[in-house]
This record gives C-alpha cells, structure tokens and sequence, in this order.
C-alpha cells in the first residue's frame, strides 16, 4: 500500500510539473461546450505568446471551448522563451483535440514532438493558422524534414511543395510584400466574399493591422480568397516606441503597382496528407501579429473561421470577440535570447 502511494504521488507531481508548461481555460456555455481546441504558440517576431491566450479567454468564456495554449519553452528554465524553436511541449494534447490553431515560425521540433502535428494532420481535421504559421516549420534533420518552408520548393506541384504551409495553405511566406513596419495593412473583403458566413458582422475596410502584407502565390491556387490585403502608406512619422510604429487605421491606400492588383491576406484551403491521410480544411490568414489582433474586425473573422471550419453555424451578426480580462501587446520585432532569459516568464504568467 505504501508502494502504490509513493508510485500515485510521483505520478501527480509529474502530470503537475508538465502542467505548468502550458495553460487551459476551462469553455463556458456556449456553442463550443465539449470542444476542445489547441492553441500552439512560438514565433520570436510577432508575439503569440500574448496573443494565444487571449484568443484562448475569448473561445472559452465567450463560446465555450475547452481551450489548451502551448508554448516555446527553455527546458533548463522552463521559461517561455521563443529563441528556443525545439521545443514545445504539451503536442500529444493534439490527439484530443477538435481544432489546432497554430502561430509557429521556422520551428525544429524533435520527431517526438513533430509526430503529434502529423498524426493530427493525418485525420484532416481542421486547423486555423496565423501569420508566420505558412512558414511555421524549418526541420533540417530527422522524418519531417517536408514540414520545412524551404522543401521542394524548386517544385511547385510536389505535394510537400514548401513543407507545412504549402500543403496546408497553398504557399510559405515569399517576402514582404508591403513594406515591413512602415507600410500597414487594411483587410478588403475578396469579391464574391461578401456573404461568406466568416464575414458575418465585418464590415469592408474594417480589419486593419500594423504588419505588412505578405507576398505568396496563393492567388494561382484553389483556394476561397476571403479577404485582400490593401497596403497603406504611413501619414505619420515613423516612431519605434510605438507598438504601431507610427502606423494607423487612417493612412490612406498606397499608390502604385502594390495594390495592382491585391493579395489575399485571409482564405479557406483544402487539405490531405499525402500520406494517405482524411481530407480536411484549413483556414490562414497572414495576419495576425499580437497588435493586430488588437483589432476587433480580425479577432472576429479568426473565432468567425473557428466555427466554420468546426462545422458550427456562424451567428448571423458574427461573433463575440469583446476582451476577457486586460490585453497588453508589445510591438513586434526580435527580442533576443537574453531578453527572454532575463523576462523570466512562465506560462502561469500569460492566463
């Protein structure tokens, strides 16, 4: 008997232990009551770490899903730091999940870990990317090295073309297209988009975001363009100790061959692993740093795009995307290794 108690009281203080290396929020009443999405931050530009949690708040006090957020985590400190990119723990959660809604950049994750996101993606079920999620893997080594951005990438119809975000999205990041922090982005709704249900309670002109907009190729492939990018020319000063850099919803449309025509910054792809896998759905959209997720108009179209690529019916006037709790963002950029050694953050810190 006193065996098996020193066995159970190990065994709690390890499930304790790892439980500390990501957070969960419990889902409310709502349409999402037994669903249960993954959220899987670590980009060291554009600030997941803020931004997964509160989406998270958002879907669970609002819609009612139970939500787990993932992190970038210092093994020897077990500090969310994401200059570490081989590390995430917390992946085997996927095998419960409903949804993986991802925010990664140019991750090395061990096949241990990169196992999980393939079997995910092996049942096609759906995902929800953001931002740098197009070029969310770089694996060099190991049985994933066609997650990485830069696979086959001198072979457009390769299935693995570009790794994770090609299968996935259609494409990996190319470039800046707009100008990076001094041209921002204003979301236009795609032609024939008007009426799409991810669109409900988003007005035209609405989604504005401080990152710029992303150069791809998406718009040669199948794919349901829901929202095109305008690049904006700053009126303004350029200012660094602003997390918008001087940036604003007001700066009018810039002249010239970028906006001739537009890309999409925001669609619906089909997706199968070419391994025999379920055929599934995805969602991206290239924005989606903390600051602009400011925004209400882009909050909505990503928990708007979680409904529907769940299958769920999309409320006629959109979703409720208000705040839970306070939202403190930092302007994106790079931090450093010794920036995030001295932060000193925890998970427990982001809930």
């Amino acid at each position: 008997m006193k065996k098996n108690t020193i066995i159970f009281a190990l065994l709690l203080a390890c499930m304790t232990s790892y439980a500390q290396e990501w957070i969960r929020f419990e889902g409310k009443k709502g349409p999402g009551k037994g669903k249960h999405i993954v959220l899987i931050s670590g980009d060291e530009e554009y600030r997941s770490e803020e931004s997964m949690p509160m989406l998270a708040k958002i879907l669970a006090e609002h819609h009612g899903f139970d939500c787990t957020v993932l992190f970038a985590i210092d093994p020897e400190t077990g500090n969310v730091n994401p200059e570490v990119n081989d590390n995430i723990p917390g992946l085997e959660l996927l095998a419960t999940a409903d949804l993986m809604l991802i925010n990664t950049r140019w991750r090395k994750l061990p096949d241990d870990q990169m196992k999980h996101i393939d079997d995910y993606l092996m049942s096609g079920r759906p995902v929800v990317g953001l931002r740098t999620s197009n070029h969310g893997f770089r694996n060099e080594t190991g049985n994933y090295v066609h997650y990485s951005s830069t696979y086959k990438k001198e072979d457009p119809s390769h299935p693995w073309y570009r790794g994770f975000g090609g299968l996935l999205f259609g494409d990996h990041y190319v470039k800046h297209h707009g100008k990076h922090k001094h041209e921002s982005t204003r979301g236009i709704i795609a032609e024939g988009a008007e009426k799409h249900k991810i669109m409900r309670g988003i007005e035209d002109g609405e989604i504005w975001g401080p990152t710029d907009v992303y150069g791809c190729r998406v718009a040669h492939l199948p794919i349901t363009p829901l929202v095109m990018g305008q690049v904006l020319e700053r009126a303004g000063e350029f200012d660094k100790n602003d997390r918008f850099f001087g940036m604003r919803p007001s700066d009018k449309p810039l002249a010239g061959p970028k906006n001739n025509p537009m890309i999409p910054v925001a669609w619906l792809k089909d997706y199968q692993h070419p391994n025999g896998g379920k055929k599934g759905l995805a969602f991206h959209t290239s924005m989606g740093s903390s600051t602009d997720l400011e925004n209400g108009g882009l909050r909505r179209l990503v928990v708007n795009a979680t409904y529907y690529v769940l299958d769920m019916k999309v409320p006629k006037k959109g979703t409720k995307v208000d705040y839970v709790g306070t939202y403190t963002t930092t302007a994106y950029g790079f931090m450093g290794k010794e920036f995030w050694d001295k932060k000193g953050l925890k998970p427990s810190d982001l809930k």
